[in-house]
């Protein structure tokens, strides 16, 4: 989807890939729910999830986590265990490779997108490739962000996960045996979806830029907005103040016109079906911005080994930055 200049190994160690999630307030006040500030290595969320139900004695829907962090990787996230009527657990057995960093009472429970952003501090080993172009690129990615695709690893290995769940909705494939793994399957699906229409505004150069009947959505806001409301909608993007979107199928919901429909449309006919059966799922349409602000970027050079760090709103990935300039092999296996 984009031209890089540099290769390199991602993830050559667990300290390599650092994720600090940011919730953007303070937990407190007293509450019948436990927030627990954590540091893992080498431990996935769902699976730290059931380790703090078995030691809190609860059922694992108690445990609240905002986000799903990388098992290769140091992370740095919050969970909430519901405690109504009952003393904190014993908080020393925790499982290996988990660090408490906090421990507070809050009055409720800690749910999937709470958080606003992941603060990554990442180091690409053995670099190799057109290193000289990496300022320029950098700085580019500063001032103008990303095209804001889902990250590959969302899809399975090998675009499994994608496939699994089209052949579900298609009719042609087992069901997800559990709730989870169903939501999860039919969130793949939009997202390859979205990929699509952006890897098309991509193309042709529109990623940030204004196509007529487009929805917009302010930086920050899941609101939308129709673009022929706005008269300054061209200067709010280029100033990054809102962004282009693009669509999360499902039933209902606002739906783009004039030309940003006509491209739409040519993206996601082949596609019907598959949206259809969205819709029969229960699932509602959405829109996401075609663009991922980087902020906070910094970056640094020692010898063939490239460290950098920003923040990214909550439900982007750092994988998405990298693959604008850096084509990588990993270490470990994903999560």
């Amino acid at each position: 989807m984009t031209e890089v200049c540099c290769q390199g190994i991602l993830r050559q160690a667990p300290q390599d890939f650092q994720v600090r999630e940011q919730l953007g307030f303070e937990p407190g006040g007293g509450g019948e729910h436990l927030w627990l500030h954590l540091r893992k290595t080498g431990v996935n969320t769902m699976d730290l999830a059931l380790a703090l139900a078995k030691l809190a004695r609860l059922p694992v829907r108690s445990v609240g986590y905002s986000g799903l962090k990388d098992r290769h990787a140091v992370t740095e996230q919050w969970f909430s265990l519901h405690l109504p009527g009952k003393s904190d657990p014993d908080l020393t057995a925790l499982p290996a490779g988990v660090e408490l960093l906090q421990a507070v009472r809050h009055s409720r429970k800690l749910n999937r997108g709470t958080h606003r952003s992941n603060a990554f501090s990442i180091v690409v080993r053995e670099l190799s490739g057109a290193v000289e172009s990496l300022p320029e690129k950098l700085e580019q990615i500063r001032r103008d962000g990303v095209p804001n695709y889902f990250g590959e690893q969302r899809f399975g290995h090998q675009d499994n996960n994608f496939r699994r769940a089209a052949a579900w909705l298609n009719g042609e494939g087992e069901a997800p045996r559990k709730s989870s793994l169903r939501g999860l399957w039919l969130s793949v699906v939009r997202s390859k979806l979205f990929n699509e229409v952006l890897a098309e505004r991509h193309r042709l150069g529109l990623w940030n830029q204004l196509v007529d009947g487009d929805l917009l959505q302010p930086e920050g806001s899941r609101g939308l907005f129709r673009a022929e409301d706005e008269p300054q909608a061209a200067q709010r993007i280029a100033s990054g103040e809102v962004h282009p979107t693009a669509p999360l199928p499902g039933a209902g919901g606002m739906a783009s016109s004039s030309a940003c429909a006509e491209l739409e449309l040519r993206v996601l006919q082949p596609h019907q079906a598959l949206i259809e059966a969205l819709a029969k799922e229960g699932v509602e349409a959405a829109r996401r911005s075609t663009r991922l602000p980087v902020t906070d970027l910094y970056w640094q050079l020692e010898g063939n080994a490239l460290r950098l760090s920003f923040s990214l709103p909550a439900g982007a990935f750092a994988t998405t930055v990298l693959a604008n300039f850096l084509d990588w092999n990993e270490h470990v296996a994903d999560r």
